[in-house]
C-alpha cells in the first residue's frame, strides 16, 4: 500500500491558523483528509473518523476545536474523495460496503493513521462519531495500530464482530447516549463486559435523555448538556493518557 500526499491550503477564522485538506491515496484510489495543526505547542494528535455521511464540515469543526485546544488533529477519509453522501439510502450503502469488507476498512483506517503520521510527529489518540465510533471500536479490536495512545468513540456501535474479540487495546473512552433507540444499553453492557475480561483500561459515560447522535451541532437530536459534558469527559481522557 503507498500512500502519495497532496494539500489545498485553505486559510481559516481561527487565529490566522491554517486548515488543510490533504489528498492522499489508498491502492491508487484518492481520499482527503481534513488537517489543522494546533494553536500553540503542540500537546499531541488526535485523528477523527468521520459519520457515515463521510468527511464533512461538521469534522472540519470538531477538528479546528481540537486545534484550538492545543491539538494536532487530522479527520480521514474512508469513503473516497468527493463521495460525500446526502441520502439516506447512499449513506447506509457505504457504511454496509465497509461493515461487510472488515479488512477495507482497517486498511483505510490505517491509510489515514499513517498520512496523520506524515505531518504530526506525536502517537495518535483516534476518536469517532456514529460509525466513525463503530470504526474506532474496529481499530482497536484489530491490534493493528500500536501507536495509537487511546480510543474513542461518541454514540457509535458497539457490538463486537462474530470472529472478532478485544485482546490488547490503548485505554478506550466511550460516550453514550442512555435515550439511543439504535444502540442499546445492552450493548453498553455487553461491551464492558469484553473489555473487562480483556484486562483493558476503558471509562463508559452514559447520559440521560440523550439520543442517537447527540453531539450534532443544529440537528433535531443535538443535546448541549451530553455534548459538552461527554466532551470535557474526552478532554480529561487525553491528558491521562498523554
Amino acid at each position: 500500500m503507498r500512500i502519495f500526499i497532496g494539500a489545498l491550503i485553505l486559510l481559516l477564522s481561527n487565529g490566522g491558523i491554517a486548515g488543510s485538506k490533504i489528498e492522499y491515496k489508498y491502492k491508487n484510489a484518492a481520499y482527503e483528509g481534513y488537517f489543522q495543526k494546533a494553536n500553540g505547542n503542540s500537546k499531541g494528535l488526535v485523528v477523527v473518523i468521520h459519520d457515515w455521511d463521510g468527511l464533512t464540515e461538521y469534522e472540519e469543526k470538531r477538528v479546528q476545536m481540537l486545534s484550538e485546544l492545543g491539538f494536532d488533529a487530522f479527520a480521514v477519509d474512508l469513503y473516497g474523495k468527493g463521495n460525500r453522501p446526502v441520502e439516506t439510502k447512499m449513506k447506509k450503502a457505504e457504511t454496509e460496503k465497509l461493515y461487510e469488507d472488515r479488512q477495507k476498512m482497517r486498511e483505510l483506517i490505517l491509510a489515514g493513521l499513517g498520512q496523520a503520521k506524515k505531518i504530526s510527529k506525536h502517537r495518535p489518540f483516534v476518536m469517532g462519531y456514529c460509525f466513525g465510533g463503530a470504526a474506532v471500536l474496529e481499530l482497536s479490536r484489530s491490534g493493528a495500530a500500536p501507536s495509537v495512545k487511546g480510543y474513542a468513540t461518541f454514540h457509535g456501535g458497539l457490538k463486537t464482530p462474530e470472529g472478532q474479540k478485544f485482546t490488547k487495546s490503548a485505554p478506550i473512552f466511550i460516550a453514550h447516549g442512555g435515550a439511543d433507540t439504535g444502540i442499546p444499553m445492552d450493548d453498553v453492557s455487553q461491551l464492558s463486559k469484553e473489555l473487562e475480561a480483556a484486562n483493558i483500561k476503558y471509562e463508559i459515560e452514559v447520559y440521560s435523555g440523550a439520543p442517537h447522535a447527540f453531539t450534532v451541532f443544529d440537528s433535531d437530536r443535538y443535546r448541549k448538556r451530553a455534548d459538552e459534558k461527554s466532551w470535557s469527559s474526552f478532554l480529561n481522557f487525553l491528558n491521562t493518557y498523554q
